[in-house]
């Protein structure tokens, strides 16, 4: 087996599925499908709990039949074959003993036995199809590179299309359905534990221990693809169940169904714990390390711990959210659990337990030693969820040639390019690419700045405070990722600008008011106040990306940061912009996305 550096994350998986991302093989650009001699009539998926996209338990169709491969003689070669069998360029690793989970069914292959440079695993020796002594407690699992096979076709790899969103706990969440390369909700209308069920085993759990309704997981956006489900609970797929094809007046987001599932059991939830807080929900983390005989608790640095630990560990404690991420917690006394175990954690938010994060392993280095500086959590069974409303971005854009003696304030916050610092103040002018923004909190807690008012900033050229110092990003980029202009907004005034018919306004911002975004309103930043643009003077025309991200720093907790970035098309020929097929960064399949970011500006929908 491969030796894992201490930065090296380690495999889980099937969680990212459930709160970001579609389930199973993601497709790559079908371009010229390869064909495979010997691989014909075969299937190839990665399944297990927990799990990344890229890893996982190998699983093969073998006529009609899904079955798996047993780690005896399994070898890296053997690995880089299977994952060049699912689309990847070769695999960086290996696992043995059902790490993913034990599968269920046939057990394909026993013995296999690679050379590493077969086109296909039919070509490897092993004591024939279906032959084997081993149990599922043996079976195999890889770890793939995540960099997909150039032209590799999606043929043989499963794309199952459903998700789950913005639940507080892995297996549980608002159901969501792949259809023509976009994501949408489900109607909750005649759904029931069947057509739960359905979801939560194409997602590779067992049955569904809850189906919900009235929008329980929070409100999705968008698309409601399909109402009146009925399933009989034992289809493959829930696309495979009768169901309507809904229209826009047969349901709204309100009703929008969801699902809990039943988990197998990890233990996770042993080796972490809180002490000190005032409830269960909040305290200084501690965790266990050890083996056998020698188990002992210990404390985490707070270097550099923050909203995305928080989660993981919240997670990890079966407590939904976390709320704040703490690197001080000199006021929660920790008894006599005195030694820091674990320092320089690094989480990607998604992670089922803090020793799936990147951390430094078994040499312990604190910028700030002793039990002060130690990482704590609040928890939460809820959180907001961001959304940036991004049509309107599109219908708003537009160009403008502001003169430099109108800049002053926006220059004083740092809203305007580098170059403006030696332009010919009061002479002159920069160009501006300006649009509204309009965000809408679909969480289920108010979205509420991580400063009291105590705190905030008074800046007095325009007259308010900052609750956030940044509350948005904005960026144009090239094709390949590179930052040409940026921009940046404060959060000088969260408040419910508008809300939906049953919610009332809670905060407003004038005198000195409380900050924040209800669940079920929305706050609009309109295209024609300061800071609200990307400064585009020095950009060369061309085709780009136009990014906005909320809550770009993870300062405030959501349930989501998956959906809080937004992406348009964009074509820049010196003197006007074309803006399109704006949409928000999960909206689309992976596939979908991929396009878009090959072919930027290569067509338009709108002359700006």
């Amino acid at each position: 087996m491969r030796p894992v550096s201490i930065w090296q994350r380690s495999p889980w998986g099937l969680l990212l599925c459930l709160l970001c991302s579609s389930c199973l093989g993601s497709p790559s650009p079908s371009t010229a499908p390869e064909k495979r001699a010997g691989s014909q009539g075969l299937r190839f998926r990665l399944a297990g709990f927990p799990r990344k996209p890229f890893e996982g338990r190998v699983e093969i169709q073998r006529a009609g039949e899904w079955g798996t491969i047993c780690d005896d003689d399994f070898t890296l070669q053997a690995a880089h074959i299977l994952c060049r069998e699912l689309g990847f360029t070769e695999a960086t690793g290996w696992t043995h003993s059902a790490k993913y989970g034990p599968g269920t069914g046939r057990i394909w292959l026993d013995n296999l036995s690679c050379s590493g440079t077969e086109q296909s695993v039919t070509e490897c020796a092993s004591r024939g199809w279906g032959n084997s002594d081993c149990t599922h407690d043996e079976d195999a699992g890889v770890i793939c590179k995540d960099q997909r096979l150039p032209g590799f076709s999606d043929s043989n790899v499963i794309e199952t299309r459903v998700r789950l969103k913005g639940g507080a706990h892995p297996g549980e969440g608002r159901v969501e359905v792949l259809k023509a390369s976009t994501w949408g909700t489900v109607c909750d209308r005649k759904w029931d534990l069947q057509a739960a069920s359905v979801v939560c085993r194409e997602l590779g759990f067992g049955s569904a221990r809850e189906a919900l309704s009235g929008a329980r997981m929070g409100q999705g956006m968008g698309a409601i693809h399909l109402s009146e489900v009925r399933c009989s609970g034992q289809e493959p797929s829930l696309w495979k169940c009768p169901h309507k094809n809904i229209t826009a007046e047969d349901c709204s987001h309100s009703q929008d169904a969801g699902v809990r599932c039943n988990l197998p059991y990890t233990g996770v939830e042993t080796k972490i714990r809180l002490s000190g807080g005032r409830s269960r929900h909040e305290g200084r983390v501690e965790v266990q390390i050890g083996g056998p005989g020698s188990l002992r608790w210990g404390l985490i640095c707070g270097d550099d711990w923050g909203t995305l630990e928080a989660m993981v560990a919240c997670r990890q404690l079966g407590l939904g959210y976390a709320s704040h991420g703490l690197q001080e917690t000199w006021y929660w006394d920790s008894g006599n659990v005195t030694e820091v175990v674990m320092s320089g954690v690094r989480c990607t938010g998604s992670e089922l337990s803090l020793d799936q994060c990147a951390h430094h392993g078994t040499h312990i280095a604190c910028k700030r030693p002793g039990t002060r500086f130690t990482a704590g959590v609040i928890c939460s069974e809820t959180a907001s969820d961001l959304l940036l409303h991004s049509a309107l971005v599109q219908e708003t854009a537009y160009i403008e040639d502001r003169p430099l003696h109108m800049l002053y304030c926006a220059a004083e916050e740092n809203c305007l390019a580098r170059s403006a610092r030696s332009a010919n103040w009061p002479y002159g002018h920069r160009r501006l690419l300006r649009f509204s923004s309009q965000i809408h909190n679909l969480g289920r807690a108010d979205f509420r700045p991580k400063a009291g008012r105590h705190s905030w900033v008074w800046h007095e050229c325009h007259g308010h405070y900052h609750s956030m110092d940044i509350f948005t990003h904005y960026d144009i980029l090239t094709p390949n990722g590179t930052k040409v202009a940026e921009g940046h907004k404060a959060s000088f005034c969260l408040e419910d600008t508008e809300c939906q018919e049953d919610v009332s306004k809670r905060y407003e911002c004038a005198n000195f008011g409380e900050q924040g975004i209800t669940v079920g309103c929305w706050d609009l930043y309109r295209h024609d106040i300061d800071c609200q643009w990307i400064d585009i003077t020095d950009v060369k025309p061309g085709n780009y990306i136009l990014q906005v991200v909320i809550n770009p720093n993870y300062e405030v907790a959501e349930s989501d940061f998956t959906n809080n970035a937004m992406k348009c098309n964009c074509k820049y020929d010196g003197h006007r912009i074309w803006v399109h097929n704006c949409h928000i960064g999960d909206a689309f399949s992976e596939e979908a996305n991929r396009r878009f970011e090959r072919y930027p500006g290569q067509t338009s929908n709108q002359i700006i």
